[in-house]
């Protein structure tokens, strides 16, 4: 398996939003310098050092001061050869012009902005640091820069979010000159303050339907803009699909660098220690900083072709399935994908097995058929 992209973790916010679970920590009194020289330490422990995407995420890259952000970005540059997208995380707030200058002379060439809403007051209830108006300079100064590619992400089914509400928000952003939109519902996840709100009775989710119809909303006002849908949450004008994320939905080779990044080396599923104190440790006592590592069956490898696969608008490749596997595509779930034909969620173009309209809107459904092993 041959790796051509890596992901890093800077756990670092300068606020903790309510709805994350990712692995993140206030960056007060955190040993963020330590932590860059530890992460810049297992960078230089991988053996392929030309790449074809790079994405830096979090966490927030951008709570990193100038200094720290400039060491990291010298030393991925020393480091590696990023012949492709190399796309950096931000928060709109934290996207100085300093910063942003500093990021372009480091040849990065895609910017994914944490804008969620443009509602004032769901951004407070999400917990965000930025304002409404920290978008709008956000976007002027990066394009003003020289950046080409910008990205933001939305959420929908949100608490006190009405249909409404999500159509402003989807609105104001394509009136903005950016070139991608992602696009997903909240979920409710553990060790999160809305989980802890939502079980103590003191959280409200709109319910599945109006959930459905944001979902249905977003598609629709997508394939009137300038942006293609290519991936069940995501949409780019030709040019600016996110190269990096369909590596993941192809189920292709990364690494993954930092505290609780997660990477897929050598037929290798693995995910790094955290918290950030744990992986230091074990950098410094000069070990692989690996929590645990996994190498999937074969069966666990079709699953994960079909269903990271069907997210992606072109869908599964029936002949690329059979010569990675070596193995019909019907032979193995010939039955599964008779009965999603003919419940009219999925569809067969020539070479490609993908969603329908309907199969987009309860994709999950679809993907947990094909599990093998359950």
């Amino acid at each position: 398996m041959k790796v051509k992209s890596a992901y890093i973790h800077i756990p670092f916010c300068v606020k903790i939003c309510t709805y994350c679970d990712f692995n993140k920590y206030f960056i007060q009194n955190q040993p963020v310098d330590h932590y860059l020289d530890c992460l810049i330490k297992e960078m230089k422990m991988s053996k392929t050092r030309k790449l074809q995407t790079m994405f830096v995420g979090g966490g927030t890259p951008t709570a990193l001061d100038v200094n720290q952000l400039e060491k990291l970005l010298k030393a991925i540059n020393n480091i590696f050869t990023i012949t492709g997208e190399y796309s950096f995380e931000a928060n709109p707030d934290e996207l100085t012009l300093e910063k942003l200058e500093l990021l372009k002379r480091y040849g990065v060439n895609r910017l994914s902005m944490g804008v969620q809403t443009f509602n004032p007051k769901l951004l407070d209830v999400l917990g965000r640091s930025h304002k409404t108006e920290d978008i709008y300079s956000a976007v002027d100064n990066a394009r003003a820069v020289g950046f080409e590619s910008i990205s933001l992400d939305l959420m929908y089914q949100l608490p006190q979010q009405s249909l409404e509400d999500f159509k402003e928000s989807l609105d104001l952003a394509l009136a903005l000159d950016i070139d991608h939109i992602s696009s997903y519902g909240l979920i409710l996840e553990p060790q999160t303050q809305f989980y802890n709100m939502y079980r103590k009775g003191k959280l409200t989710m709109p319910n599945e339907d109006v959930g459905e119809a944001m979902y249905e909303y977003l598609i629709k006002r997508m394939n009137e803009s300038e942006m293609h849908q290519y991936e069940l949450s995501n949409f780019g004008k030709v040019g600016h699909e996110s190269e990096h994320n369909k590596v993941y939905w192809k189920n292709e080779g990364y690494y993954g660098f930092g505290a609780g990044a997660s990477g897929y080396v050598n037929g290798e599923r693995y995910t790094n220690v955290n918290p950030v104190n744990h992986y230091i440790k074990k950098i410094e006592n000069n070990e692989r900083p690996v929590l645990h590592a996994t190498k999937p069956t074969r069966t666990e490898q079709m699953e994960e072709e079909m269903f990271l696969g069907l997210r992606m608008n072109q869908g599964v490749s029936i002949s690329r399935f059979h010569k990675k596997f070596d193995i019909s595509i019907n032979e193995i779930f010939g039955q599964t994908l008779s009965d999603l034909l003919n419940r009219g969620l999925i569809k067969q173009n020539n070479d490609y097995f993908s969603l329908t309209e309907r199969g987009k809107v309860i994709g999950n459904e679809v993907f947990e058929a094909f599990l093998l092993s359950v």
